[in-house]
C-alpha cells in the first residue's frame, strides 16, 4: 500500500533514493522495483533487518532491473550519515508526526538532497487524525507515538521554511480512516472485536484484489476523508554568478 503517488513523483532508473524512516519498507521496495539506487534507513533495527531480508529476496527473484541497488541501514534522521547532496530523491512517509524536532529532520533532508532533487512528505491528515485523538488517548499517548497533528498549510510552511518549493499535494487512503476510527472507538489494541475484524478483512481484500469499485470509491473519498496528506517539493538550484 503506497502513500506516495509515483505518477506525480516519477523516478528514473539509477536515481539515488533515500527512504527516511522506512518502517517496513513499502516505498523502498517500489523504488527498487523501478530501478533506483535505494537506501532504506530507520532507527528500528528489527525492521531494518526485515527490510534487508526482503531486498535480498527481491534480488534473488529478479524483481529489480539491472543496475538497481538496495541497502537497509539503521540511522538517526537528525544526523544522517551521508555527505551533502547525496540523493536525487528523498521520501519521508508517516514519520514527521513522531519527531519533536521536525525542522531539524527537514534540514537534514535538504542537506543530503541535491539541487534540483525532489522530496515527498506524507503525514496523517488533520481531520481524520483529530477524530482518532478525540476517540482515544491511547492512540497517541504512547512512547514513539504521534506528538502533533499537521494542518496542510502548516506542513507546507515548514517545507518552504526549509528552502524547498512545494509543487503538488493530494490525499490518500480514505478507506483506512474509518478503520482507525473503529480501532480508537473499541480500543487500539482490541483487534478481535467484530467491527474491527470485519473492516480489516475488507482492507486486506481491497489491497490484494484492487477491485474497481473500492478503488473508484477511494478516489472519490480521498479529498474528503483521506487518511494521509502528501506533499511534493523540489530543492531549488542555487543561482549562478551569472544569474545573480
Amino acid at each position: 500500500m503506497l502513500t506516495v503517488d509515483f505518477s506525480r513523483f516519477p523516478l528514473a532508473a539509477g536515481d539515488r533514493v533515500l527512504d527516511l524512516g522506512c518502517g517496513a519498507g513499502r516505498h523502498a521496495f517500489e523504488c527498487y522495483r523501478r530501478g533506483a539506487q535505494v537506501v532504506a534507513l530507520d532507527r528500528n533495527g528489527a525492521e531494518i533487518r526485515e527490510v534487508a531480508t526482503w531486498f535480498a529476496a527481491m534480488k534473488e527473484a529478479g524483481e529489480a532491473p539491472p543496475g538497481a541497488t538496495a541497502t537497509a541501514m539503521e540511522g538517526d534522521a537528525l544526523n544522517l550519515p551521508f555527505p551533502d547532496e547525496s540523493f536525487d530523491v528523498v521520501i519521508i512517509s508517516e514519520v514527521m508526526e513522531h519527531i519533536p524536532d521536525d525542522k531539524g529532520v527537514l534540514a537534514e533532508m535538504v542537506r543530503v538532497l541535491r539541487p534540483g532533487g525532489r522530496i515527498a512528505v506524507t503525514v496523517p491528515r488533520y481531520g481524520p487524525e483529530k477524530v482518532c485523538w478525540t476517540l482515544s488517548d491511547a492512540y497517541h499517548e504512547v512512547e514513539g507515538g504521534h506528538i502533533r497533528i499537521y494542518k496542510a498549510d502548516e506542513l507546507l510552511g515548514r517545507i518552504r521554511e526549509a528552502g524547498l518549493r512545494p509543487y503538488g499535494t493530494h490525499h490518500a487512503h480514505a478507506l483506512h480512516s474509518p478503520y482507525w476510527w473503529l480501532k480508537c472507538a473499541f480500543g487500539v489494541d482490541n483487534d478481535q472485536v467484530l467491527p474491527v475484524r470485519a473492516y480489516h478483512k475488507l482492507l486486506v481484500w481491497d489491497i490484494m484484489k484492487k477491485p474497481f469499485a473500492t478503488r473508484f470509491a477511494e478516489q472519490l473519498l480521498n479529498p474528503v476523508v483521506g487518511k494521509s496528506f502528501v506533499a511534493y517539493a523540489t530543492k531549488p538550484h542555487l543561482p549562478t554568478a551569472e544569474g545573480k
